[in-house]
């Protein structure tokens, strides 16, 4: 037992940090590409190593030939592929390195996100709003109309007015300011999603996968408000959720500013008048006298 111990290798420090490093950048790995379609290639190309293994040890030349061959171009053909989790492997590892935060310097104005995304519930209007933080969306921007206006609830409710030129496309915040709108972004091809989910949906959950920017989206069928982060969505919030949700991601305080009371029609509150009379009236016949 003695002698069969000595023939393992030394363990020291060194080693055991080049251990739990390893460990630490496969956890990462596998936790990156969990729920998305880099995984189900990962399966393949983990079916193609096996092919290549056994064709090897079963002595299987013209298929051990034809791997060996294609092997070589396949890194630059995974590299092409995982191309959106490298990037989004390394704009992680610079969040995590960075140690500047952004300023309480800009106007906090993001309740105005929040009032206009109650009128867009309460009205049924589709709305998009994305939120850049840390990685910029100078890319996105440039496939929209550039604004680069103070951000405000008038101009959301503008923007996102079904007959405005506007209010097809997302709407990017950069800090206090609203740099474009109309914007394209990536949909999301994660086979998990919901069929429910129609294509502002996944958009939303796109430039969540390649960014760590935060999208805000209103439904146009139900009005229901989602947020969309990390890859992530988070649907039915109420206004408050949303308030709450935006104040934990963003680090800083979102003060409960009073919600516009929506807008009745003038002829509902006639018909309302009249039913009153019309009840009055039957209660009581007499006319009071």
């Amino acid at each position: 037992m003695i002698s069969y111990a000595a023939n393992w290798p030394h363990l020291t420090l060194v080693s055991v940090l080049d251990i739990l490093l390893v460990a630490f950048v496969i956890y990462e790995f596998l936790a990156l590409i969990r729920g998305t379609r880099a995984a189900l290639i990962l399966v393949g190309v983990s079916v193609v190593i096996l092919a290549f293994y056994f064709s090897r040890l079963g002595q299987l030349v013209t298929l051990y030939w034809l791997i060996s061959r294609l092997l070589p171009y396949a890194v630059f053909a995974l590299i092409v592929i995982f191309a959106p989790e490298i990037r989004q492997a390394l704009a992680r590892l610079g969040r995590r390195l960075t140690l500047t935060h952004s300023t309480g310097a800009e106007a906090d104005a993001y309740d105005d996100i929040v009032m206009a995304a109650n009128l867009f519930s309460q009205n049924q209007t589709g709305a998009l709003m994305v939120i850049e933080r840390e990685i910029g969306l100078r890319t996105y921007v440039e496939s929209g109309v550039a604004l680069d206006a103070q951000l405000s609830y008038d101009l959301l409710a503008t923007i996102f007015r079904p007959s405005a030129p506007l209010h097809d496309g997302a709407v990017i915040i950069r800090g206090d300011r609203v740099s474009a709108a109309a914007c394209f972004l990536p949909l999301s091809m994660n086979p998990v999603l919901s069929t429910q989910l129609g294509t502002r949906h996944r958009a939303g959950i796109g430039i969540t996968e390649e960014t760590d920017a935060i999208a805000i989206i209103v439904s146009e069928e139900t009005g229901s408000i989602s947020l969309a982060v990390g890859g992530a969505i988070e649907r039915d919030l109420t206004v408050d959720q949303l308030r709450d949700r935006m104040g934990t991601l963003l680090r800083r305080y979102v003060p409960p500013t009073p919600l516009p009371t929506p807008v009745i029609p003038s002829s509902l509150l006639e018909e309302e008048s009249e039913i009153s009379i019309r009840s009055d009236s039957r209660s009581n016949p007499g006319g009071g006298l």
